[in-house]
């Protein structure tokens, strides 16, 4: 590994660009560069910064020479687009400051140190820690056995995943839906376990990552030995009703996972393929629960939702000084001047290193 920050630089530069041309890109001088990759002089940290967004690279690397632990490494689901035959993330545009403001409050619970996630390293591992019937608190599991958080957003156009200071979170759109959301808790559980990230792979890396996502979330939700199990040839309706319940999946995430495995599709279940999963339900489950079960399961399902661990750490460090209560106050959608928690008095005051946390630096 290059020992010197210009031996990083130089390690990264193009090979269809001069150093002239890089030079003048970041606004230097074509001299002052190449001494600063010689060692000769040492690159300001606005020449850092300009070398590493024109890179592509980590201005902690090219300064240490190590990865950023704080690093935020992030993978999205992907819809296909049958027109281009690409997997594309439609919403991400929309979605980015959401996720830098999510992003924003983990790296400002660092202080608190929130315990590194025991990631499951297969699908197997995953179902055996899940343990049995973990389908309808999936995030209370995950959670809980993994130390994964799952934080929900209505303004989500898709799920999402990352891993910060060795912490993994699962984002996942706050709309009702709760068979997808199952399914996109699995599908970003399998890109975790999996090491998937986004940024440092080619468009083709990508569509092999979003296969094998699925993969992690057909067998964890749907395992082929139980698949396998059903009468599918004499299976009733109602029957069919009560095993969409429990699975907490879709029709047509029943259907596609038969054919993967090449069994055959009743008639029964082909018949209710192209109608909504939730009309299945309503008109053919049979249940013994209080109430209204689908209507509070979608509304469950629809909840703006922040792990409380994080919402821990943070009111810790509000109580320290450290922080103040403007992000705990967003995670919990309420206004600041609300927000009721343990403050320090005026006349305590913040370090330098702890103004430069509560600012994510």
């Amino acid at each position: 590994m290059a020992d010197s920050i210009g031996e990083r630089v130089r390690e990264l530069l193009p090979a269809d660009q001069t150093h002239r041309e890089i030079a003048l890109r970041v606004e230097m001088t074509p001299d002052a560069f190449s001494r600063s990759l010689s060692g000769q002089r040492g690159f300001s940290a606005v020449e850092l910064a300009r070398i590493a967004d024109l890179l592509e690279a980590d201005v902690h690397f090219l300064i240490t020479g190590e990865a950023d632990p704080l690093r935020l490494r992030m993978v999205a689901r992907h819809d296909f687009d049958p027109a281009t035959g690409r997997r594309e993330v439609g919403g991400a545009d929309r979605d980015r400051s959401m996720l830098d403001d999510v992003a924003l409050a983990y790296r400002q619970a660092v202080e608190a140190s929130l315990a590194a996630s025991d990631i499951p390293s297969s699908v197997s591992d995953a179902r055996a820690i899940l343990g049995e019937r973990f389908v309808r608190p999936l995030i209370a599991r995950i959670e809980e056995r993994f130390d994964i958080d799952v934080v929900r957003l209505p303004e989500l156009s898709t799920s999402y995943s990352f891993t910060l200071g060795g912490r993994g979170v699962i984002l996942v759109p706050a709309n009702g839906n709760w068979f997808y959301q199952n399914w996109c808790l699995a599908h970003e559980l399998g890109h975790l376990s999996q090491r998937h990230t986004d940024p440092e792979t080619s468009a083709d890396e990508r569509d092999r990552h979003e296969e094998a996502a699925n993969a992690f979330a057909a067998e964890l939700l749907l395992p082929t030995r139980m698949m396998q199990a059903q009468n599918w040839s004499t299976m009733t309706v109602g029957q069919l009703a009560g095993l969409i319940w429990d699975w907490g999946v879709s029709i047509e995430a029943v259907v596609s996972r038969l054919r993967s495995l090449k069994i055959p599709v009743s008639d029964v279940l082909q018949g209710w393929r192209c109608q909504p999963t939730q009309r299945l339900l309503r008109r053919h489950w049979s249940h013994q629960e209080v109430g209204e079960p689908i209507t509070r399961r979608m509304e469950e399902a629809a909840v703006r939702r922040f792990p409380l661990a994080l919402q821990e750490a943070h009111v810790t460090l509000i109580a320290k000084g450290v922080l103040t209560k403007a992000t705990l106050a967003w995670m919990l959608g309420v206004p600041e001047s609300t927000l009721e928690v343990d403050e320090p008095t005026p006349a305590e005051t913040m370090s330098v290193d702890s103004l430069a946390n509560a600012f994510g630096l």
